[in-house]
Formats: C-alpha cells, sequence, structure tokens
C-alpha cells in the first residue's frame, strides 16, 4: 500500500511539473475573464407535471397541488366546484432556468423542473406551460415540454431498487424567451472585463496588453486595472463596440495565480500549486491499526444428555503500530516537495495530515483549501 501511495502521489508531482516550470501562463483574455454586460440571469417559476402514470403527489398532503389544478382548470373554462379530486398524475414543480447574455426573443433555453411535493417520479409527465420570471418579477420566458428524468426506481414486495434521482428532470429547449433584457450591448460607452480568478498580476498585465493592441490600432490608451478583478476598457470614438471585444478576447497575456493547495478530504484529493514553497521542517508520521476479530466456536452438548447446542464467543484483538520515521521536508520547489513526502511513504489521507500540520506550524508558503 506504501508503494502505491508513492507512486500515486509521484504521479500528481509530474502532471504538474512536466514541460513548462514558470509561474506564469499564456492564455487569452476570452478564457480568463468575462464580460460584465454579459452575465447570465436567473429565472424561476411554478408549474405542473401531468401525465404521471400514479407517481404524482398526494393532492391531501399536498394542498397546493389541489389548488393550482383547480385555478388551471378554471382559467381553461372548466368548473371545478363541489368535486373531491383524488388523481395521482398531477405533481406541482418548481421551474429554473438561465437566461443567458443577449439572448433575443424567440430562441430557446433549457429548464430544469424539481418536485414540491410527495411525487415519487416525475418520469413521463409533460410540463403545461408555466411562465418564468427574472429578479425583477418580470416574465422572460415560458416553458412546456416533456420532462426527460435520468433516474429510475423499481420497487417489489421484498425489494426496492433505485438509481440516480427520479423526482428532478430536464425539458432540453423546453423554454422560450419571450422578453429580451434591457440593457443593450452597443448602448453602453465602455467594456468591463472581470477576472475569474481574481489576481492584481494578471489585472494589470491584461490593462498593459490591451493598451499595446490600443496604441497600435487607435494611437492611445483604453484600458485601466480598476483592482484584482475588473480591468475598464473605454470605447474609442470610432470603434465599433463588437468589433473591439471580438479583437480584446483573443490578445493572450501572462497569467498568475496565489500560492494554493486544494485538498479533498472525502476523496483523498491533493492538488498542489507550481508556486508552492515549503520551509525546511521535520515530520515524523505513524499510524496505529486495531483488528478487532470474532470467529465463534459451536459447542455440541454430550450424547444422549438433555444439552442444548451454544455459541461460545472468541474474540481476538491485534494493534500494530507502523511509521515513526522521521523526515526533513525542504520544498524549495515542487518536485523537491514531493519528492520529501514520497520519502515519509505515507497513504494520501497521511498526507493531507502532515501538509495541514505543515500550515499550522507555519512551514506552508500556500493556501490551504479544504473541500
Amino acid at each position: 500500500m506504501k508503494m502505491l501511495a508513492c507512486k500515486w502521489f509521484l504521479t500528481l508531482a509530474v502532471a504538474f511539473s512536466v514541460g513548462l516550470t514558470p509561474a506564469f501562463g499564456a492564455s487569452r483574455i476570452k478564457d480568463v475573464a468575462s464580460l460584465q454586460a454579459g452575465r447570465d440571469n436567473q429565472l424561476i417559476g411554478y408549474g405542473l407535471v401531468v401525465g404521471l402514470q400514479g407517481t404524482g403527489d398526494n393532492l391531501r398532503s399536498s394542498p397546493f397541488t389541489d389548488q393550482s389544478i383547480r385555478a388551471m382548470l378554471q382559467n381553461l373554462g372548466i368548473s371545478t366546484q363541489g368535486g373531491d379530486s383524488r388523481t395521482r398524475n398531477v405533481a406541482a414543480v418548481l421551474v429554473t432556468a438561465t437566461l443567458p447574455p443577449f439572448a433575443s426573443p424567440g430562441s430557446r433555453v433549457d429548464v430544469t423542473v424539481g418536485s414540491l411535493g410527495d411525487s415519487t417520479s416525475l418520469r413521463g409527465g409533460t410540463l403545461v406551460m408555466t411562465s418564468l420570471s427574472g429578479a425583477d418579477g418580470q416574465i422572460y420566458a415560458v416553458a412546456q415540454g416533456s420532462v426527460v428524468v435520468t433516474g429510475f426506481n423499481a420497487q417489489g414486495d421484498a425489494a426496492t431498487l433505485n438509481q440516480g434521482v427520479t423526482t428532478a428532470g430536464r425539458v432540453p429547449n423546453g423554454a422560450i424567451i419571450e422578453r429580451e433584457l434591457p440593457s443593450k450591448f452597443k448602448d453602453g460607452f465602455n467594456l468591463v472585463l472581470q477576472l475569474r480568478n481574481p489576481d492584481f498580476s494578471t489585472a494589470v498585465g491584461m490593462a498593459a496588453a490591451i493598451n499595446k493592441y490600443a496604441a497600435q490600432q487607435y494611437g492611445g490608451r483604453i484600458a485601466e486595472a480598476r483592482d484584482s478583478q475588473a480591468v475598464l476598457v473605454e470605447k474609442p470614438k470610432m470603434a465599433d463596440l463588437a468589433r473591439l471585444m471580438a479583437d480584446i478576447e483573443n490578445l493572450v497575456i501572462e497569467t498568475d495565480v496565489p500560492a494554493r493547495v486544494v485538498i479533498n478530504e472525502r476523496t483523498g484529493t491533493i492538488v498542489i500549486g507550481q508556486d508552492v514553497r515549503v520551509n525546511e521542517v521535520a515530520v515524523s508520521y505513524g499510524t496505529l491499526t486495531v483488528e478487532v476479530s470474532e470467529t465463534p466456536t459451536v459447542v455440541q452438548p454430550l450424547p444422549f444428555s438433555r444439552g442444548q447446542t451454544e455459541m461460545e464467543p472468541n474474540t481476538t484483538i491485534n494493534a500494530q503500530s507502523d511509521g515513526g520515521t522521521v523526515a526533513i521536508l525542504n520544498g524549495s520547489s515542487l518536485r523537491s516537495l514531493v519528492a520529501g513526502l514520497n520519502n515519509i511513504g505515507v497513504k494520501p489521507d497521511g498526507i493531507i495530515a502532515i501538509l495541514q500540520s505543515i500550515k499550522t506550524a507555519g512551514a506552508l508558503q500556500a493556501e490551504l483549501v479544504l473541500q
């Protein structure tokens, strides 16, 4: 197991170390930044899914579903007064969608539906026309269509099989955009580029690259780094804003990120950035393994006696202590840091504990992110 752990962690190190070793990397602006005016918008709505095979809401335990059915039928000109509905073919759902930037009326987007009541499955159902509103209360899209559910469940008298989620699904291209966003892209006088990973070095380098391009095309500076995330680009008088953005987003810049170690304790995943450094520190790691085994013995009574067959318990407990080796870590580079950890010969969960302890001791010169 120790050898496997060493090979696993060494493979992780090679993935970071092969090829280029500089801290900076070349990327296009469109890959590291997004346009502030081109952000997505969230939509939400309440609707009904019909056509279910007895897997819908129980109208007694979900009164809002019963009220929605009656309101829908009344809007269609059908009176429901004096009736007591017991159908299980309808489910109340919450409908969500993402309105992409610059979406125009008539275009389609996907929607996601999720059950609100005690429905057991939305498989085979159809979403009835549902209006989707934004944060301002305005209706921007209308959704309707067949619900696609990837999960399934099967149940018998003595066994049940569930795979995936059956109370949530998607309606591909189920929403039609009915209203466009109030803001117009070409009505703006400037562009604001937001870095996906905020960093002052990257923001200043982006502004410098844009100004170098603008000096050749327009004879002046047009970009300024506001902070570690935003870069303001002023529109030249004779420039077309869409054309300007198309040229800027393809410029290649040098990106930089702070030193960071990301640890996922649930899966045992460790990701170490290139710039991580460790001051000289001594590390000792040992594990205690306790094994408890039960081997009960069957005791038979003597022949022709009135005794009964009994089970005699037999418990064995073994304790084993491994490790205890002291190693010196001095990670002046990623390769030397991983080599020092491999010399200790521990599993990934042990390496996680070591990195956390090194950070507590103040020897890890990087941000430790726990997931």
